[in-house]
């Protein structure tokens, strides 16, 4: 099992957890390592969970319709944002290392 970094690429409107290049980072595809991670949200987790275990083990983003192509992995938060929650919405990029 390889690492897995989860970095905020971009952020539509304003989250009140994340700023952009914030990580979360899970060793072993699995396990949280604090000390690297900058934050976490619970909404964010919900959207990305379904998905780390299969890029863990190497299926291609693609595959998953999470890229075009390449090695890395997009998705976002299910906050939908201005105007209608006064939060933001949030594109991860999720890479293997």
């Amino acid at each position: 099992m390889s690492d897995l970094v989860i970095e905020v690429e971009k952020i539509r409107g304003k989250c009140p957890v994340f700023k952009k290049g914030d990580r979360i980072v899970l060793r072993g595809g699995y396990n949280l390592d604090t000390e690297q991670t900058d934050a976490l949200c619970s909404h964010a987790m919900g959207s990305l969970l379904p998905f780390l275990q299969v890029l863990n083990r190497g299926v291609p983003p693609a595959e998953l319709g999470l890229a075009k192509d390449g090695e890395d992995a997009f998705i976002n938060c299910p906050d939908p944002g201005e105007p209608h929650t006064g939060g933001g919405t949030v594109t991860f990029r999720i890479k293997r290392s």
